[in-house]
């Protein structure tokens, strides 16, 4: 970081963020990639991604890598997980290791650690609206998120909050929502996947999401690509969402 960014503080870097960055997308994966080098600890950074859950759906809308993105929409697809719990009950979630976790059943903990991940740390942002969201934070390194690096990452989401809570409010009345409905169709072919998956082998959704992140990850090929791709010799068409804007009415 530059030196003389060094002494601003966190709600003033982000700031910055927002007056430099091209759209609300640029925005919250900048803010993604700057949050995961503050509150990492220890000179490093962690993977990180921004969770919002508006109108009974989850989306990561800001992410500091495609990797952090795909790891998020694996508890999307098991609609459970640290961070949907951190902003669905808005408190902190931390899971010091991988290997040793099951809060949430065995696939959520063996998808994500199959992915070499292995500590885990959810906190919700204060939006105080219809829209709730989390900041995810994942390391390779078992019991990476210390008191310390977690006591500095709850002090650093009370600060951007409300940034993040005014970015939200106005991307959602500006055609900056457009990001946040193509993120959402991309859950959606997910979502259709797991579908195809329970049907052709008479299982569980957890046993297709497992079925579906096994393949992403042993041929190296991101999940919603491997999901589309599944859709499209099913079906022979794009999967769309049916996505309504606020405010907007239907014509009759």
């Amino acid at each position: 970081m530059h030196p003389s960014k060094q002494a601003l503080s966190s709600v003033e870097q982000v700031q910055n963020l927002i007056l430099e960055s091209a759209d609300f997308e640029d925005f919250l994966n900048e803010l993604a990639r700057y949050s995961a080098h503050q509150v990492a600890g220890d000179g490093d950074d962690a993977l990180c991604g921004i969770t919002l859950l508006r109108d009974r759906k989850a989306a990561t809308i800001g992410w500091s890598s495609d990797f952090a993105r795909e790891v998020d929409e694996i508890q999307y697809s098991l609609s459970q997980g640290p961070c949907l719990t951190a902003a669905e009950e808005e408190r902190e979630v931390h899971v010091p290791d991988l290997f040793e976790e099951d809060r949430w059943g065995p696939d959520y903990a063996n998808a994500v650690a199959s992915h070499g991940l292995r500590s885990v740390l959810s906190l919700p942002f204060s939006l105080q609206g219809e829209a709730k969201a989390a900041l995810n934070l994942y390391s390779d390194v078992p019991h990476k998120f210390t008191e310390v690096s977690a006591a500095r990452a709850r002090g650093y989401t009370r600060e951007i909050s409300q940034a993040l809570r005014l970015a939200v409010r106005f991307s959602l009345h500006t055609d900056s929502a457009t990001n946040l409905r193509a993120t959402l169709e991309s859950r959606t072919v997910i979502d259709i996947a797991v579908g195809i998956v329970m049907a052709q082998n008479r299982c569980s959704q957890a046993t297709a999401v497992r079925i579906l992140t096994d393949a992403s990850s042993h041929s190296n090929v991101k999940l919603r690509d491997i999901a589309a791709s599944l859709v499209n010799s099913v079906g022979g068409a794009e999967a769309r969402t049916h996505f309504e804007e606020p405010g907007k009415v239907q014509a009759g």
